[in-house]
Order: C-alpha cells, then sequence, then structure tokens
C-alpha cells in the first residue's frame, strides 16, 4: 500500500468532525452561512500555512535544498546578516498573530491540531529571540562551515547535474564568504561580551577549518565536483567550467576558509574561556533553561532531569550485570566492560568490513518491519562512512535526511576513524536507532505526507525525532532482534550513553562540571573508549541540552503505549499505535500526548458503539 493511501489515518481519532456537507439545497440560510464559515476558515489556514513555508524557503534556501526544492541554489542564506535576523521576526510576528486570530472551534480536528502545531512553532521561535545564539555561530559540531564544505563536495544537498549547478555554487560561495564575514562581527560582539566558547572547542573548530584551504587544488574537498562532471557539459563549456571553478575555489572559497581560521586562531582562541558549561557565560543559566524547554519540549528543569539520569544509570548497569553473568563473565562489570572493548573477535578489521556490516543488517531488519509497522517509507538510505575532513571531531555515527521524492537517499553515516570505537555488539541497536525504524524511517515518512502542509512535513522536534528512535531501540527484542546477548548488552550500551546524557549535560550546564570530570564519569559508567567520548562531551558542550532529548523523547512515547496498552487491551494494535505516532510528523510531546489521548478516547468510544444493539 502506497504512503499517500495511507494518510487517511492520520485523521482516525478526528474522524467524527469533517467538514463535508450535504447537498446545499437542502441546508436553510443559517446553516448555509455556517458551511460557508467553515470553508472559509479552513481555506485561510491552508493558504496562511502555505505562505508562510514559501516566505521561510526565500530566507532560508539551504532548508529548500534540503527537501529537493532547487529554486535557491546560488543562494547560501546569511542567517547571521541583520536583514536576515530583522526579515524573520516580522515574518514570524506576522504569522503568530494570525494564526492567533483563527477560531480553532470551527476547524476540523485535525485542523486544529496542525494550527496549535504552527501556533506551538511560531512562540518558540519568539522566545528564541531573547536568546543570543547568534554570537556563538559556529563550533567543531554545528558548524555551517562544514556543511558547506559537505555541500560543495558534492555528497550533500547541492547538486551537480548541470552547467548551471556549478555556477550556482559559485554564486553560493560568495554568499558563503559574506557569512564568515557576519560570523566574524557576531564573534567579536560576543567577546566584548564575554560570550565565547570554550577554549578546546574553538581547538577543536580550527583543524576543521584548516582542511578547507591548506591543501592542494586538486586535493580540495571543494575540486570533487570537477572529477564527476557530467557528459552532458563537454567542449569548451566544459574546459571553461573548469576554468572558472578551479579560479573560484582559490579565490572566494579558499579566502574565506583562511580569514574564518586566521580570526579564529590568532584572536579567538585567546578568549576561549577555561570553563565548559553554558552557565559560566552571562546569561547563561536562562539560555540553558531555554534550550532544554527547545529541546525537550518540556517544562522540565535540569536538576528533575540530573536526578532522572542518575535513576536511570544504575537501572541499566544493573541489567548489563545480568547480562555479564548470562554469558558467563567471571570479573565485574567494569572488567566486563574493558574485555569488550579490548578483544579483537569484537571489532572490525577494515573500515570497508565495518561499512559493509552495516549494509548487511538492513534485509535483516527490513524483514522484521511488517509486524509491527503498515507503513514504511518509499525513500531508499545508504550506509556511508564519515568524510575524512570531520571523521576526527565528528560524533560515532548519523542521519542525513534524503528528499521526499527520494531521488536523494538518507544517508546513514558511520564514523570510520577508529574501529576501535565501533564494536560488532553495537550494530544492531545502532541501525534501528539511525536507519530502520529510527530516523530515515520516520523522517522519511514524514516528508511523504503529501495531503500535510509542508510545514508540518518538514518539521523537526528533537526529543520527538531523538525520542521515537530511542524507543525503536527499546522494541528491538520484541521486534525479533537480540538474540546475542551481546548485541542486546549493546542495546543497553546505547541506552546507557541516553542516560549519562541527562547526567553529564545537565552536570556541564548547570552543575559546574568540568569536561574532565564529565569524562571520567563516563569512563566510570560505560565500555565506550576514551576517544569516543571525549567527542560526545565536546559535543554536549557545543550544543547544550540537544542530548538531553533522547530519553526525555523515549520516556513520554513509551508512557503513551504504556497507557494505550491498559486503556485499550484487546483492541490495542501496535501498528495503529506506530501510525498514530508517526503520521503526523515530529510533534512537540505535550500535542503528541493530547493526539493520543483523543486516539485511545475514539476508540473506546467506537468499541462501545459496537456494543450497543
Amino acid at each position: 500500500m502506497t504512503r499517500t493511501g495511507l494518510f487517511f489515518s492520520l485523521g482516525l481519532f478526528l474522524s467524527a468532525c469533517g467538514t463535508t456537507a450535504p447537498d446545499s439545497g437542502t441546508l436553510s440560510q443559517p446553516d448555509k452561512q455556517e458551511t460557508e464559515k467553515v470553508t472559509n476558515a479552513s481555506a485561510q489556514l491552508s493558504q496562511m500555512f502555505a505562505e508562510h513555508f514559501e516566505k521561510n524557503l526565500e530566507l532560508n534556501p539551504e532548508l529548500a535544498q534540503a527537501i529537493g526544492d532547487y529554486r535557491f541554489n546560488d543562494d547560501f542564506g546569511n542567517n547571521l546578516s541583520a536583514e536576515y535576523i530583522a526579515q524573520t521576526k516580522a515574518l514570524n510576528d506576522d504569522y503568530l498573530a494570525r494564526a492567533q486570530k483563527l477560531d480553532s472551534a470551527i476547524l476540523t480536528q485535525q485542523e486544529a491540531l496542525r494550527l496549535t502545531f504552527f501556533i506551538y512553532q511560531r512562540q518558540a521561535e519568539k522566545n528564541a529571540e531573547a536568546i543570543p545564539l547568534r554570537l556563538l555561530p559556529i563550533n567543531q559540531f554545528d558548524s555551517r562551515a562544514n556543511g558547506f564544505a559537505l555541500s560543495g563536495s558534492g555528497e550533500g544537498i547541492h547538486p551537480f547535474k548541470t552547467e548551471q549547478d556549478y555556477r550556482d555554487f559559485l554564486t553560493k560561495a560568495k554568499g558563503f564568504d559574506a557569512w564568515v564575514d557576519s560570523a566574524i562581527e557576531h564573534m567579536k560582539e560576543g567577546m566584548s561580551k564575554g560570550i565565547v566558547l570554550p577554549k578546546v572547542l574553538i581547538e577543536r573548530t580550527l583543524p576543521q577549518l584548516q582542511a578547507q584551504f591548506k591543501t592542494e587544488l586538486s586535493k580540495s574537498t571543494f575540486y570533487a565536483p570537477l572529477t564527476k562532471i557530467p557528459e552532458s557539459i563537454s567542449g569548451d563549456a566544459k574546459t571553461k567550467l573548469i576554468a572558472d571553478y578551479e579560479a573560484g575555489i582559490q579565490s572566494v572559497i579558499f579566502p574565506a576558509y583562511k580569514k574564518l581560521y586566521d580570526f579564529m586562531s590568532a584572536e579567538y582562541l585567546a578568549k576561549g574561556v577555561s570553563q565548559h558549561g553554558i552557565d559560566a557565560i552571562p546569561g547563561g543559566a536562562d539560555w540553558y533553561q531555554y534550550l532544554i524547554g527547545f529541546h525537550t519540549t518540556t517544562s522540565m528543569k535540569a536538576e528533575e532531569i540530573h536526578e532522572i539520569g542518575l535513576s536511570e544509570v544504575k537501572r541499566i548497569r544493573a541489567e548489563m550485570d545480568e547480562v555479564r553473568v548470562g554469558v558467563g563473565f567471571k570479573g565485574n562489570l567494569n572488567k566486563f566492560f574493558k574485555h569488550l572493548s579490548s578483544e579483537d573477535k569484537f571489532f572490525f578489521a577494515s573500515k570497508q568490513e565495518l561499512i559493509d556490516g552495516y549494509s548487511g543488517l538492513k534485509a535483516k531488519i527490513d524483514g522484521l518491519l511488517p509486524k509491527f509497522f503498515d507503513v514504511t517509507p518509499k525513500t531508499p538510505y545508504e550506509v556511508r562512512a564519515v568524510e575524512s575532513f570531520r571523521e576526527k571531531s565528528a560524533a560515532g555515527d548519523s542521519y542525513h535526511a534524503g528528499t521526499a521524492d527520494g531521488s536523494r537517499p538518507g544517508v546513514f553515516y558511520i564514523n570510520t576513524y577508529n574501529l576501535r570505537a565501533q564494536p560488532r555488539w553495537g550494530m544492531e541497536t545502532l541501525s534501528l536507532h539511525e536507519a530502520a525504524p529510527g530516523h530515515h524511517f520516520q523522517i522519511s515518512i514524514q516528508q511523504e505526507m503529501a495531503d500535510a502542509p509542508k510545514f508540518q512535513r518538514f518539521s523537526e522536534s528533537t526529543a520527538f525525532a531523538e525520542g521515537w528512535a530511542l524507543y525503536v531501540e527499546s522494541i528491538g527484542k520484541e521486534m525479533g532482534l537480540f538474540s546475542d546477548p551481546y548485541q542486546y548488552f549493546g542495546r543497553l550500551s546505547d541506552e546507557l550513553l541516553r542516560a549519562m546524557r541527562l547526567v553529564v549535560d545537565t552536570g556541564l550546564h548547570s552543575k559546574g562540571w568540568s569536561r574532565e570530570r564529565a569524562i571520567k564519569y563516563m569512563l566510570d559508567n560505560s565500555a565506550m573508549t576514551e576517544t569516543d567520548l571525549t567527542a560526545e562531551v565536546e559535543r554536549y558542550m557545543a550544543i547544550p541540552a540537544q542530548a538531553l532529548s533522547y530519553k526525555i523523547g523515549q520516556f513520554k512515547i513509551t508512557e503513551l503505549r504504556r497507557m494505550a496498552e491498559e486503556k485499550l487491551g484487546q483492541r490495542f494494535d501496535i501498528r495503529e499505535f506506530h501510525n498514530q505516532v508517526l503520521l503526523d510528523g515530529s510533534l512537540p510531546m505535550s500535542i503528541l500526548e493530547t493526539k493520543i489521548n483523543s486516539w485511545i478516547e475514539s476508540e473506546l468510544a467506537a468499541a462501545k458503539g459496537a456494543q450497543t444493539p
């Protein structure tokens, strides 16, 4: 069954409130007026969603490329310019006011859900205006400089299929150069206000920048598209394109990266702060609480999350110890960790073997999905190694979404830099999380919701996306995976990582923990390598509170499933529950809970109706 054909199930819990009216000839005048009022409200809603999305794409051309819309290919999108900041504020203010004036009482419940979601997003953006995010525009983990290099390599969101595509990228490079100027300007403002990255993160960022200009032209990341020029470009046109492109790399791209590197190494590094948490900078405590709310879509406080993390670490370690006993290992849990981290049999011998191992899991997992999901994405995914220019400081794995039409596949990235950081026993849980039925599954299904407004198809709630991915890890055994106790240990190891994140992220940003203390805590409690844990901790330092979203989101989705199972009993259908979670896209937790509650009520009402003679 096609994805579009199943979209009607989005409204199962809302089906009692459709807007279809009887033939107008049978209606009284007041009924006609009411019908027209409802129809007009629905049209206004759709128009508002479409207009806002279009204007937002114009301001954010990389978002357009990411979803397969290539109208703005030559525009980098300077999100740090004064013009951009003013335009986005005006756009948000305008559409928040318009949305709040609409009467949700005359909308269908489906439309009312979308309106609530839209208002939630606009309010979140308004709240963000009080947080000086622009003063910290780059770090080793969240970097538009790295994103531009990925696009320029030919492996990212920018297409290189026509001569115009190549020339668009050269124009875009000038926009990147302008963004570098804005980034430097904002970092200087941050320096004057004491809002600067921790020194260690600046040190991690510098080699990434240097790698983009301190290289031979032919070995540059940006030269790669010239080695793959389509056959449709030939003769004099090809010769001129190569000459122009080489000149653009040397005269615009290399100098832009060098300019940013020179500033950060000569001026910014010296101002890098020695503390490692965001609460150490002016206004940092409020900033962190905002980020907790943004990433978790809850009102939880740092202290509450910290205590949950400590409790979860204790619980998971106890279950891991049961696995240790079950496989007959005689030492304690920490010695078991060392055993799993040192024995050659638990690791791959080559980078290609590692990539092939993950590719081989695909067929196995795909065969298990139909029992738990009756909706699957059309977009395929590929397993790739993290590019060499960013592998030293990149996370162990990540997922990059494809396009809704499937023309660009999703990519499950594996970091092959340190093979000892990629144990065999972690494969099943990692594949579940990043690929199917985790990130690739959820994001692709959302993007393919053809009947939904685009803002809904291409939105992301971190707690939803990461909570879903961790939830599907938790049902791996139920699905038929983790029969190997070592693979199940891998699942617990990954869950332990997410629990430790609750402790360490809040420790760093609200309790004065140092980077070294955070690394030691994770080393003492897990089987992960110091190299991998160091990258993890520095990631939390770079993007505060994002790592909290995994466990908090999973808690809520698991809680909602248990509630549905308890209330529905034999009527509970795991596939339909998954439909209800997935088929409205990436919702904030509060809105998801409202949706699931409504679905449960409609199912109970249907059951009661079926029992009535």
